[in-house]
């Protein structure tokens, strides 16, 4: 079997386990423990504040121990640990517990997967690598959604841990069998061969930790993403939470509305990843940050579960593009570093910071402007983040300040 057909099985699997419950997480307390939105964004929060102190160690981890398929093996055994850990907690304490040891393995899996799939095919190939990963990984949580919808009825709400153990044990499957001689950790960082064209034979000396980090366009992605996921983290689990409150059945419109957003996101992330080289990476993060309002807003005035669909195709759109373009970005910009890893962890450290406070920001505004309101401060965020792209150059190539900074210095002014 191709290292890439590894790839595209391992993305299938882990699909749907990265994030845990993910959304079925605020309708599964909600229904089994009777929890508020407010206690399941403070839970969540919590949890996303923890794994943050974790994001950027699990990176550097993957950059020095150099071995992708174990630590994504067990990346997704700590995840099938604490999400079964959940189905007899109902206690405050024991769920924090349970689901901070599934994040923490989701945290461990995007650096650990981009490692492998960078030593495998290298940078040049890694932008379509990547949105064909990304298109697997939408496929995986697809088919996952696929059986949820279709076991609640006989098995209840339940049946989603049972369907994320077994893609849990497939995935730790696919990792552990991928040839061991198709990864390269110099093609995963961009330092030459041995025996290459400078006839390097010891690996290169890793760039410093602040050099790599302090880069300015790094810093402006990593603030952008964190406008942009604290207003798209909690958005899905609040709409859950509201199908409960109007009693509608949550679970199975949940399950839908997760269908139709990653059925959404597999032509998105192809054409994304081909997109990317082709009309650059700032316009792909543009059409990202730009839909997230649009979304919010349907999701505001909009109380037909039905056609609701409209805006989980939007979510789709911008998650499929982020999935691809931000690892892609970060490669660009830290390439021949050793610190790729290193940096992805931080970037999403950071971003972490609008996804753990996303939840129990939809939770707090709706406790003092209702549903709508609530998915109105959601959306809010995210244009910030769309103005902070189109200002700061936050990718390689070159921004509007860029672009006037060039034409001052070939056609100065007379």
């Amino acid at each position: 079997m191709a290292p890439t057909t590894h790839l595209a099985l391992i993305n299938v699997f882990i699909g749907d386990i990265q994030g845990g419950l993910g959304p079925f997480l605020g309708t599964w307390l909600a229904e089994a423990g009777s929890w508020s939105p407010a206690r399941v964004g403070l839970v969540t929060t919590l949890v996303g504040f923890g794994t943050l102190l974790l994001s950027g160690p699990f990176g550097a981890l993957v950059d020095r121990v150099g071995r992708p398929r174990l630590l994504i093996a067990a990346a997704c055994t700590a995840i099938l640990a604490g999400t079964l850990l959940l189905l007899p907690a109902r206690a405050f304490a024991f769920v924090f517990t349970a689901q901070l040891l599934a994040a923490a393995g989701g945290t461990l899996l995007l650096p650990a997967v981009t490692a492998l799939t960078l030593g495998i095919v290298g940078k040049d190939r890694f932008p379509g690598q990547q949105g064909r990963n990304q298109a697997f990984n939408h496929v995986g949580i697809l088919i996952a959604a696929g059986a949820i919808t279709l076991g609640t009825a006989r098995f209840g709400s339940a049946i989603a841990f049972w369907v994320l153990g077994l893609m849990a044990v497939l995935a730790i499957a696919a990792a552990l069998t991928t040839p061991a001689s198709a990864w390269s950790q110099r093609r995963a960082v961009g330092w030459t061969e041995p025996g290459g064209e400078d006839g390097a034979e010891e690996a290169p000396q890793r760039a410093g930790i602040r050099a790599v980090l302090g880069d300015r366009r790094l810093l402006v992605l990593a603030c952008a993403l964190t406008l942009f996921n604290l207003g798209s983290g909690g958005m899905l689990s609040l709409l859950g939470q509201k199908l409960v409150a109007t009693a509608v059945s949550a679970t199975h419109w949940t399950a839908i509305y997760v269908m139709v957003a990653q059925l959404t996101m597999v032509p998105v992330a192809l054409f994304s990843g081909s997109l990317a080289d082709r009309r650059g990476r700032r316009k792909l993060l543009l059409a990202a940050f730009a839909v997230l309002p649009v979304r919010a807003a349907l999701s505001a005035f909009v109380d037909d579960p039905t056609w609701l669909i409209a805006a989980e195709i939007l979510d789709g759109v911008a998650s499929g593009i982020v999935g691809v373009a931000v690892p892609v970005v970060v490669a660009d910009l830290t390439w021949g570093s050793g610190r790729t890893q290193t940096a992805l962890g931080t970037v999403n450290a950071v971003q972490g910071i609008g996804g753990a406070l996303s939840a129990w920001y939809g939770g707090l505004a709706f406790g003092l402007l209702g549903w709508t309101g609530a998915f109105l401060a959601l959306g809010a965020p995210a244009l910030a983040a769309l103005a902070l792209v189109i200002w700061f150059d936050a990718t390689p190539e070159p921004g509007r300040r860029s672009l006037r900074r060039q034409a001052r210095t070939l056609h100065p002014a007379t």
